[in-house]
C-alpha cells in the first residue's frame, strides 16, 4: 500500500479534501477554500476532479509553515450536506489520539 504522502498519480473517485497535521501541535487539519487551514472537516474545501485535487494539494504543500504532510483524502457528503471521513484511516484520524496520554497533574 502506498503512503498517502507519496501520492504521484492523483486519481479520485468522489469528493475529496486535503488534510495535514498542524505544525505546532500535530492536530489534524483540513485545507479551506479560503487557502487556510481548519480543524473542522465541515470547513474543508471539497474537490471532485483530479485536476482540482492536484491544484489544492500543490497549494497546501507550499504552506509548510502551518502544516506538514498534506495529502488528499476521500470524504462522504451526506444528503443533509454533512461531510464525513471517507475511509477508515480518516475516521481514526478524525477521532484524535488513539492511545492514552499521561497528563501531569
Amino acid at each position: 500500500m502506498t503512503s498517502p504522502l507519496e501520492q504521484k498519480k492523483i486519481k479520485i473517485a468522489g469528493p475529496s479534501v486535503v488534510t495535514a497535521n498542524r505544525t505546532w501541535d500535530g492536530a489534524v487539519i483540513y485545507r479551506t477554500a479560503q487557502q487556510g487551514w481548519s480543524a473542522e472537516l465541515s470547513n474543508a474545501a471539497i474537490v471532485r476532479t483530479s485536476d482540482d485535487a492536484r491544484a489544492l494539494l500543490a497549494e497546501s504543500v507550499a504552506d509548510d509553515v502551518g502544516a506538514v504532510g498534506a495529502y488528499i483524502a476521500p470524504v462522504e457528503v451526506r444528503d443533509n450536506g454533512k461531510i464525513e471521513p471517507g475511509n477508515l484511516r480518516e475516521q481514526i484520524r478524525s477521532e484524535g489520539v488513539t492511545i492514552g496520554l499521561s497528563v501531569p497533574a
